[in-house]
């Protein structure tokens, strides 16, 4: 099973752009930031997310620093990249 569901802060957005299937994509970093219990410690984590949303979904109206849910997978930047981008599939504004 590859899901993953982050709420956090937009810090930075792309210029939307359209795939070469004409779909619109746009491009965003999510800063996150929370507390966990692991082994019975408190943890606290904190990261930046390179994510994604296409179609309908790019036309969605984050700007900067909107507090956002997401819902979505994990995959590869590109064919032949590490990287991971989380591609969102269900976005909600907190």
């Amino acid at each position: 099973m590859n899901k993953l569901v982050l709420s956090g802060a937009v810090t930075s957005i792309e210029p939307l752009r359209y795939t070469p299937a004409g779909l619109p994509l746009l491009s965003f970093v999510l800063h996150h930031v929370s507390e966990v219990s692991e082994a019975g410690l408190k943890r606290k984590i904190e990261c930046e997310v390179s994510a994604v949303m296409m179609g309908e979904l790019a036309n969605t109206a984050i700007q900067l620093g909107s507090q956002i849910k997401a819902a979505g997978f994990l995959a590869k930047r590109s064919a032949k990249s590490t990287q991971l981008v989380m591609h969102i599939q269900n976005i909600a504004l907190i």
